[in-house]
């Protein structure tokens, strides 16, 4: 099954669980957003240069991940969203086909290095789990929104404290997105949507890479 099929299997399980006002407050956000001005980085731009703390707390670099050949850099919403945990185990089964390929994988979510690494170990995440705390990289490739209000209050209300995990940034999150980046920080193949029940299919990153070779 691909990953877009499970996350579509999910989301329709998921709705029969959600009362019919909080459906609403959502569907509602997703419009606004969808219709937002948005413009993440995309084929053929230069990705910024970052330097983001690990879930252990060690620095890490861009220049550090391209050192020995291309990334593969995926940005999710954080581990509270079943959405994002779905799309990382994908990945992860996915890892050693990304790697025979000559690449690194590295996933950036705004979370505290202290939920990023409860997260990895709780999953058993091969690949580096980096915090942007405060969203400066994510903002950088374009991809930073800011929740309305009631969809703040819902997220409040189902118990996500996006206050704590995100080191007091709260009401702002990144769309999901996944970039193949080349040695000299070239993006070369990009995936993001508003919408955060769909995710870049491992397959397409595997013959973004083999087209690279």
């Amino acid at each position: 099954m691909s990953v877009n099929a499970e996350l579509r299997a999910f989301y329709d399980s998921r709705q029969q669980q959600i009362p019919a006002d909080v459906r609403a407050v959502m569907q509602r956000a997703a419009r606004e957003l969808e219709e937002a001005d948005l413009r993440p980085l995309a084929e053929g731009a230069t990705a910024p240069s970052f330097v983001l703390p690990s879930a252990t707390g060690d620095l890490v670099s861009s220049e550090d991940l391209l050192a020995d050949g291309p990334l593969v850099l995926t940005f999710y919403r954080g581990s509270w969203c079943p959405y994002c945990n779905i799309a990382l185990r994908s990945l992860a089964h996915h890892h050693d086909a990304i790697t025979t390929r000559g690449a690194r994988l590295a996933a950036v979510s705004p979370q505290v290095p202290d939920e990023s690494l409860t997260f990895a170990e709780k999953n058993e995440l091969p690949f580096a789990v980096l915090s942007d705390v405060g969203l400066a990289t994510a903002k950088a490739f374009g991809l930073t929104f800011d929740l309305p209000d009631d969809l703040a209050a819902v997220y409040e209300n189902l118990g996500i404290d996006l206050h704590r995990a995100n080191g007091g940034h709260a009401r702002t999150l990144p769309i999901p997105a996944t970039y193949v980046i080349t040695g000299d920080h070239t993006i070369h193949w990009s995936f993001a949507d508003t919408d955060y029940t769909r995710r870049a299919e491992p397959t397409d990153i595997l013959a973004a890479l083999d087209r690279l070779a």
